[in-house]
């Protein structure tokens, strides 16, 4: 682990995984819960955690580099899904890579309960962990100029919905319907760091 001072109050903490940055993520926030931090933000990226509004980067940075973290804690909270029709144009090539039907890149995709590890990209986007690393795909080799919104792509280790229309070199092998951002909801992302999610088949959505 790594504690590196971005500006007067913030830190970066680098670490090897995105497993142990989850559990970065979730230790800071237990010491904030119980007053043992004093931090106006805490982001979690792949393998970064960011803390923003430290009163003492540097008293921080000493700790956490000398402290054994656990891994982060099973979430209680309520699975969201996400109703999903698996009829994405790159559905068969992510069956190819899988070498599987078409029909079981849906029935593995749907079975796997995921974790959203951390938010970016754009408003809402969450990229999303659980699959076995056997499953990991390649981004697309000529990324789309255009994606639409609801579109549910893999890339790499993670499954992400895109929450509006935008360029993207993602796998998509489905569509949802689920409103992953709105600026009139509290909160307005529907995904946050640490949400379990499953995707739910159905017909037609």
């Amino acid at each position: 682990m790594r504690a590196l001072p971005v500006g007067d109050d913030a830190l970066l903490v680098e670490v090897a995984s995105g497993e142990e940055a989850q559990a970065v993520h979730a230790e800071l926030l237990r010491r904030r819960a119980e007053g043992l931090l004093s931090v106006r933000e805490i982001v979690p990226a792949a393998r970064t955690v960011l803390l923003d509004g430290l009163t003492d980067p540097a008293r921080l940075a000493s700790e956490l580099t000398a402290a054994d973290v656990p891994p982060a804690p099973p979430r209680a909270r309520e699975v969201i899904e996400l109703p999903v029709r698996y009829d994405g144009p790159d559905l068969a090539d992510v069956a190819a890579l899988w070498d599987v039907p078409e029909r079981e890149v849906a029935r593995i995709h749907a079975a796997t309960e995921f974790r959203v590890a951390f938010c970016g990209f754009a408003p809402g986007f969450g990229y999303l962990t659980g699959l076995p690393a056997r499953y990991d795909v390649p981004r697309r080799a000529t990324p789309r100029t255009a994606v639409h919104a609801g579109a549910v792509g893999l890339a790499g280790p993670y499954t992400g919905v895109y929450p509006r229309a935008s360029p993207g070199g993602w796998q998509l092998i489905g569509t949802t319907t689920a409103v992953l951002w709105d600026h009139t909801r509290e909160p307005a992302a529907l995904l946050s760091p640490g949400t379990r999610v499953r995707f739910v088949p159905v017909a037609d959505v």
